[in-house]
């Protein structure tokens, strides 16, 4: 009878090890192309990476729920040679990662236990689940619930979704007017459909082809202020001309608004 559970257990622990170096060597390729030729890794290859991860992993989960697979809970390992010295052997088996098996590495590679910071970590988790009530917990779980449903709805129907987006956007009307934008992209970058002419001002002396003034811009025109009377001529018409010898007499009013005009003009009022 002990023999028997000793070659089942053996046949077991050989089936684990095979399928654990199969899923070793698919993270391996894995790992390798996210590496190396992630240029030119696409998504759906991705995808085809982890599905063949969830497989393995659960071919394994598998393998360890049989029935006829023995319960490795109840196995003891126990170290029978610890030494400080290096071991080709362990290090062979190990892939040069366990190249000695000293009192330094044997509690971590044969823990049971998680560490002591994560049984802390634990500890606090489990008082903080133990303040909240009830009802509060209930809450939680509904949404979460809620949320995982979402998601799961949307991955599970993306192709539906997008073709529903593509067609909204297309029905959608456009929000501008293509001919203004054209218009308004020409004239800021090749000055398309702005007018010519030049803004009124003098300019300066010397330049040929131009008057005293900028084309389009306003002319000035005469003023002859009347004698006597105290009315001003108008603009561009003609005054009777004085008498030689006696000048015309200038309002108050008109005498007033030149010196205002003058006091303006002068560069310190500016």
């Amino acid at each position: 009878m002990q023999q028997r559970e000793e070659k089942q257990l053996d046949a077991s622990v050989d089936s684990l090890i095979s399928r654990v170096a199969h899923v070793k060597n698919a993270l391996h390729s894995f790992i390798y192309k996210l590496e190396n030729e992630y240029e030119r890794l696409t998504w759906p290859s991705v995808l085809d990476n982890f599905a063949l991860l969830s497989g393995q992993l659960n071919t394994i989960n598998k393998l360890l729920k049989n029935e006829k697979t023995p319960s490795f809970r109840n196995q003891v390992i126990i170290p029978l040679l610890l030494s400080p010295d290096r071991d080709e052997d362990l290090a062979k088996l190990t892939e040069q990662r366990v190249p000695v098996f000293s009192h330094e590495i044997v509690p971590d590679y044969l823990r049971t236990k998680p560490d002591p910071e994560v049984e802390e970590q634990e500890k606090q988790l489990s008082a903080e689940a133990g303040r909240i009530g009830l009802d509060v917990a209930q809450k939680q779980i509904q949404n979460l619930n809620k949320m995982c449903s979402n998601l799961l709805e949307k991955l599970n129907n993306p192709r539906e979704d997008r073709d529903a987006e593509s067609a909204a956007m297309r029905q959608s009307k456009p929000s501008f007017n293509p001919a203004d934008t054209n218009a308004l992209v020409g004239a800021v970058a090749f000055g398309k459909g702005l007018s010519k002419c030049r803004p009124p001002g003098p300019v300066a002396p010397g330049h040929p082809g131009q008057g005293p003034m900028m084309s389009g811009g306003p002319t000035l025109q005469q003023v002859t202020i009347g004698s006597g009377s105290g009315q001003p001529a108008g603009m561009g018409g003609s005054v009777a001309p004085q008498q030689q010898g006696q000048p015309g007499k200038m309002p108050s009013s008109i005498k007033t608004n030149i010196k205002s005009a003058s006091a303006s003009m002068h560069p310190y009022n500016r």
